[in-house]
């Protein structure tokens, strides 16, 4: 049975894939970000009020484990101007800021790894 999951959410479609180490979760995890980022920009939107693309996510990618309670969660959300926000938990998110040198990418795994 596989230890981690990574679920895709980009607009209404979401897909999960499973992996048996971690290692694999965070680089599918990483190439998937930079595809939606090489997809370019989002366009500004107005509802209620204006979002630039920096305000919104064009996808979350997240990465979960297996746990009782509470099963390691972190991912990465790819903002609509390109940028990347890493991030842990699930219901009570808490931002990462990668260590001296490292990537989002490292964040993520050293988050899952506590």
């Amino acid at each position: 049975m596989p230890d981690w999951k990574l679920t895709e959410r980009r607009g209404p479609k979401v897909t999960r894939e499973d992996f048996d180490r971690l290692d694999d979760a965070v680089a599918e995890l990483r190439r998937r970000a930079e595809e939606v980022r090489a997809a370019g920009p989002l366009e500004p939107r107005s509802m209620i009020r204006d979002f630039e693309p920096g305000d919104q996510v064009a996808a979350r990618l997240e990465i979960s484990g297996k746990g009782w309670l509470r099963a390691p969660t972190a991912g990465v959300d790819v903002r609509g101007d390109g940028s990347f926000v890493p991030f842990s938990g699930g219901m009570r998110r808490e931002e990462l800021e990668p260590d001296g040198g490292g990537t989002v990418f490292d964040a993520v795994k050293e988050a899952l790894r506590r």
